[in-house]
């Protein structure tokens, strides 16, 4: 019939039976039946299925009654038949007079003679005499034996407290299951057959008349939609990270492209005055690359130029001086001897560090350990044209660090390059406590500190109330000259730097006291869709 559709015209069969018919059938030869008779051999499921497509169209209606059935093991459906592994211990030593223990197991098996003998000991049955097992009780009745039967035959247990059915169970000597019978009659709209119902008003049925005869299908307004779909939930970190981002644009920072994770030694440690032979550079520290062996020497990316000539170009105008000395085109050459100088030999007012300086160390890859490694780069490129200038980035960095409640091998770095002359520290610390203020962080220590591209050096802490204790959350300094001034920069140009955990002041502002409910796999998808999508206090 046109305008057919769906699974309404398609018998529900089972076994090659149209169900659904069977049961317009028994109701044309009785007012009400049971199922359990009526389809003995059918499977509930499928029955319930039948009734339920009916009773949808009124054409039949139906109770339910359900009931536990108990059902015995393949274990006792053998005690049913020879006894209770008590019993058959019980009834060997008798017969024997008396056994040895260890001859029993060959009597009566060594599942019995586990089991059994406890129980028999436990009953009273039998006792041990020596090494021996002999008779106490000349005439024993066994219960669990007689239960069973009892069980076998009417598939129930009177156990009103529940005791005895538990540790039939937990001897693993019977199992529960549930049965449902249903009880059919015939609904107010009983026909002796189904129709079929038609779900879509055609062209062809209102040209031929026949929707005046069909039998359309109802809408069902009551049925629920689709639930339980989850929305998507930004993570907390994300949720701080577009706070600082916003920040920082307010404050006319441009944010430097980071899509690098791999970097070399060169822009992540020697570019910044880190001598090769320290500590950050140790396996403890540090993931190293094995594959490729090593990086091309520095030279252009126009991949990272293309996308900071992006970022910058609505900012730059912000910082630009008047009457601006010519660009002077970058020459990576030229800087390659100048780190290669200020490391080994001295150069720029400093002594240097005074070893042999390896370019093979310098161009070993490495997973980086700071978006510093960032900065430079773009601190490089801004001494084409040197002027005041704000740079940010948070992204990922990765340390070889041993995980604990404040630490991870991965976490996110937010780091902050001001540039502009006549800069003091003075003014690096009113910077940081008024950035803080904005994530609504008031609480502040300074501590010095030493960084290899930083001096003088400061590190932040910030108090979390659910540890208990102050926390470091950041790092920060005025860049050295030995970093500065190899680049091209000039000389009265200073440069602050902070490095900044995204991690932890999360944890300070939404009470977690254990980093790895914050990042990682136990992370609580609650704890993820509960909170706020914005926690920070603007100033």
């Amino acid at each position: 019939m046109p305008g057919q559709r769906g699974p309404v015209p398609v018998p529900l069969q089972s076994g090659g039976v149209d169900l659904t018919q069977a049961v317009l059938d028994q109701l044309a030869e009785n007012e009400t039946f049971e199922s359990n008779v009526a389809f003995p051999d059918t499977p509930q499921p499928e029955i319930r299925a039948a009734l339920d497509r009916l009773a949808s169209r009124s054409m039949v209606e139906y109770t339910t009654q359900d009931s536990e059935h108990v059902l015995l093991t393949p274990e006792a459906e053998g005690i049913c038949k020879d006894g209770s592994h008590e019993y058959k211990v019980w009834a060997a030593v008798k017969k024997n007079g008396r056994v040895a223990v260890k001859e029993l197991s060959q009597l009566v098996g060594a599942a019995s003679a586990g089991v059994g003998s406890g129980n028999a000991f436990k009953n009273k049955w039998v006792k041990k005499d020596g090494s021996d097992l002999v008779v106490v009780a000349e005439e024993v009745k066994d219960k669990t034996g007689e239960m069973l039967r009892g069980i076998q035959e009417t598939k129930q247990l009177d156990d009103p407290t529940g005791k005895v059915l538990a540790d039939l169970k937990k001897r693993k000597l019977v199992t529960t299951s549930k049965s449902f019978k249903y009880t059919v009659k015939k609904g107010p709209k009983y026909a002796s057959k189904m129709q079929i119902e038609v779900t879509d008003l055609t062209a062809d049925m209102l040209a031929d008349g026949s929707w005046q005869t069909a039998n359309f299908k109802p809408y069902n307004f009551k049925a629920l939609g689709t639930t339980g779909a989850a929305p998507g939930a930004l993570h907390p970190l994300n949720k701080v990270r577009s706070e600082m981002r916003d920040i920082f644009f307010r404050m006319g920072f441009v944010e430097m492209p980071t899509a690098r994770f791999v970097e070399s030694g060169f822009w992540n440690f020697d570019a910044l005055f880190v001598p090769q032979q320290h500590p950050a550079r140790d396996m403890q520290d540090t993931f190293f690359i094995s594959d490729p062996p090593s990086a091309d020497r520095p030279r252009d990316d126009p991949a990272a130029e293309a996308a900071m000539d992006a970022m910058d170009a609505g900012q730059r105008s912000l910082y630009e001086v008047p009457n601006p000395p010519p660009s002077k085109p970058r020459n990576y050459e030229e800087y390659w001897n100048n780190i290669k100088a200020v490391h080994q030999d001295g150069g720029f007012g400093s002594v240097g560090y005074r070893y042999p300086w390896s370019g093979d160390e310098c161009l070993r890859l490495v997973l980086r350990t700071h978006t510093t490694a960032v900065s430079t780069w773009c601190l490089h490129r801004l001494a084409e044209s040197p002027r005041p200038a704000r740079y940010f980035s948070i992204d990922r960095v990765f340390r070889n660090e041993t995980v604990d409640a404040t630490h991870l091998a991965e976490f996110h770095q937010v780091e902050g390059v001001i540039a502009d002359f006549g800069l003091t520290l003075g003014g690096l610390m009113k910077f940081l406590e008024f950035f803080f203020s904005c994530l609504g962080l008031t609480n502040l220590r300074f501590k010095p500190a030493y960084n290899p591209y930083t001096e003088p050096s400061m590190e932040i802490f910030g108090y979390h109330k659910g540890l208990g204790k102050w926390v470091e959350i950041g790092n920060s300094g005025m860049f050295r000259p030995e970093m500065l001034e190899p680049m091209g920069l000039p000389k009265d140009l200073r440069v602050y730097g902070f490095g900044l955990s995204l991690e932890r002041p999360t944890m300070i502002k939404y009470a977690v006291s254990n980093i790895r409910e914050l990042l990682g796999h136990k992370v609580d998808l609650g704890f993820v869709e509960s909170n706020p999508a914005v926690r920070l206090d603007k100033p």
